[in-house]
């Protein structure tokens, strides 16, 4: 399993916006083989900051059951218009325990 984290800042006085765009688009994601869950976080000190937390089987589920698709490009179009700058995103694994 892997975890993609976006870090995505949205164009200050467009916050609600941005959420029911997200709300409105949320299945595309949730729907995707290999898309174990889907989350939205929002920051109390920096309220125009956004976290999106995405868990995928794998980087490759991410990248050819969504990234690769018209899902994505739905996903963007709902999304994009919002963004205050492009969204930083990464994978990440849990340690060993």
């Amino acid at each position: 399993m892997v975890l993609e984290i976006a870090l995505v800042d949205v164009q200050p006085g467009r916050e609600a916006d941005f959420a029911a765009a997200y709300a409105a688009g949320r299945h595309l994601l949730a729907t995707t083989d290999g898309c174990r869950s889907v989350r939205m976080t929002r920051g109390v000190e920096s309220p125009s900051r956004f976290v999106l937390l995405v868990e995928w089987d794998s980087v490759d589920a991410h990248q050819q059951n969504f990234r690769a698709t018209d899902r994505y490009l739905r996903w963007r179009e709902l999304i994009g218009p919002y963004f205050a700058a492009p969204p930083v995103v990464e994978h990440f694994v849990d340690l060993p325990t």
